[in-house]
């Protein structure tokens, strides 16, 4: 057996002595993708193979907080339902004895190739004693992972104003005969940028260019690059770190978000615009897309963010993934949509139409821990109007959603979602014909709010007690709740699937 082997199954032997006592926490989500214990991190591999979706994650096997990393590994034929996996890769060589950090996953000749970063520290400092190279590893099935013996396949930084240690989260694709990557990187002076890679054969790899650096306020490091092609333009998805503040944007300690542009792929320079957040919440960081059989974009975020608390890991797990998301270009922007497979999760519907109110507002049937909400709010005469999540009376907990209709933002507050967390977050959203109209899910510790059709979304965690489970609607002056629906969400993740009516059959 390889050391390889040996290091997976230790790792997901660890998994399993805890997992069914993880499964039984409040918050653990029902039908987002976390690892069945211990924490997560990054998507990673996000690909379509033989039929199916296959997700992976930035994983630590022995403990709720970040460790040395492994690949966690979950598949599913809808995007919907998934199945837990093994363990797909661990540390288990020199190039990556401390870590197998982010990459992706392409295949070729009928194998699934994941490349990824091979870690290792050299001291103690943990931003500068580091070596990182770009590795392959490679599956007959999807499932089991043997490392290529000519690893690391990317070995040294190439010369120039390009940092020699911090290198890392390969992103490949296919465009003709050749291979392509982008691998995050920053300059030997702490400014973010992008780097282009080309191959004919996935082994043999040459330097093309920096793709994109960033400029003025645009953070010391970017990680976890993705480039694709989306109606027609080229984007490159990135996650920059230490971006400041700037009025009602960038509070998190580190951002994501994208530019559109052209990619001139023989001198590997993006000709671009400027840079658009994909999610205006408090967690969500290191997306990643994949294209599926029906040439869909689909993206996947970790729900989390660096250093911030995450009450979870007091009972054996940290970190989720967000719902996969459709990516569109709508007037020069991206916008975002729940897969609409997600429908298959829906049951038990309670529906309103044209409910006129102002003040406070409870109806019948509107409540829950683990619901979808799909919301038309005609403002009528209001200043100010929203609802409120997760809300408890006695205990003073609630998640606010509200909008002003002179300052033209939407907010989302957790000051009293629950144990851990607080703060707001804004985002500019333009009311439709007076009309704003909000999609949101809501699971055992989670919200994702898609606002005007995916124009914007908010994702954050929160972690109220079990029965915080009301939903109230207030306004300043009158509104119009034009259309509500509501739907408990089954469970899909680590289960079989249940069959539920679809928004066409009801």
């Amino acid at each position: 057996m390889t050391r390889h082997k040996q290091a997976v199954e230790k790792a997901t032997k660890s998994i399993n002595q805890v997992k069914e006592e993880v499964g039984t926490n409040q918050w653990r989500l029902k039908y987002h993708v976390s690892s069945p214990a211990y924490w997560i991190n990054d998507p990673n591999g996000f690909s379509f193979y033989n039929g199916e979706y296959h997700l992976f994650y930035q994983h630590h096997p022995y403990s709720a907080k970040w460790g040395p990393m492994h690949w966690g590994h979950v598949k599913s034929k809808d995007l919907t339902f998934w199945e837990h996996l093994p363990v797909a890769l661990a540390p288990s060589e020199e190039y990556d004895k401390d870590g197998c950090f982010s990459g992706s996953a392409i295949e070729k000749e009928g194998k699934l190739y994941l490349m990824y970063t091979g870690h290792k520290w050299t001291g103690d400092n943990h931003d500068t004693d580091l070596e990182q190279v770009q590795c392959l590893a490679v599956s007959e099935d999807g499932v089991n992972f043997e490392k290529l013996a000519n690893n690391p396949v990317i070995g040294a930084a190439p010369v120039g104003d390009i940092h020699p240690h911090h290198i890392r989260d390969p992103k490949v694709w296919k465009r003709g005969d050749d291979y392509y990557c982008v691998i995050g990187n920053k300059t030997k002076d702490e400014v973010g940028q992008v780097l282009l890679y080309r191959s004919h054969d996935l082994i043999e790899w040459e330097f093309v260019n920096v793709v994109a650096k960033g400029e003025g306020n645009f953070g010391f490091m970017w990680e976890c690059p993705d480039i694709f092609d989306l109606d027609g333009h080229d984007v490159l998805v990135m996650s920059p770190q230490g971006m400041e503040p700037e009025d009602y944007l960038y509070h998190n300690l580190h951002q994501s978000g994208y530019v559109i542009g052209e990619l001139d792929y023989e001198s590997g320079k993006l000709d671009h615009g400027s840079f658009e957040l994909l999610d205006y919440g408090f967690d969500f960081y290191a997306p990643q897309t994949t294209i599926d059989d029906q040439g869909r974009r689909v993206m996947v975020a970790w729900m989390a963010m660096w250093e911030s608390d995450m009450p979870e890991q007091e009972f054996n797990w940290a970190g989720a993934m967000t719902l996969p998301r459709q990516l569109f270009i709508q007037d020069g922007k991206i916008i975002s949509k729940p897969m609409p497979e997600v429908e298959k999760l829906r049951n038990e519907l309670t529906a309103y139409e044209n409910v006129i109110f102002e003040g406070k507002k409870v109806l019948g049937g509107v409540s829950g821990d683990c619901i979808e909400l799909d919301v038309v709010i005609d403002a009528k005469d209001a200043s100010l109007f929203g609802l409120k999540l997760r809300v408890n009376e006695e205990k003073g907990e609630e998640t606010v959603v509200r909008y002003d209709l002179a300052e033209g933002f939407l907010t989302l507050d957790r000051n009293k979602s629950g144990k851990g967390l607080d703060g707001i977050r804004q985002a500019p959203v333009e009311l439709k014909d007076n009309e704003l109209h909000l999609r949101i899910f809501m699971d055992q510790s989670s919200v994702e709010i898609f606002v005007n059709g995916g124009e914007k979304v908010m994702t954050s965690r929160i972690y109220p007690g079990q029965a915080s489970t009301g939903v109230e609607f207030f306004a300043e002056g009158t509104v119009s709740i034009k259309s509500l629906k509501k739907w408990s969400l089954n469970e899909s993740v680590g289960c079989e699937p249940v069959h539920s009516k679809s928004l066409s059959e009801i």
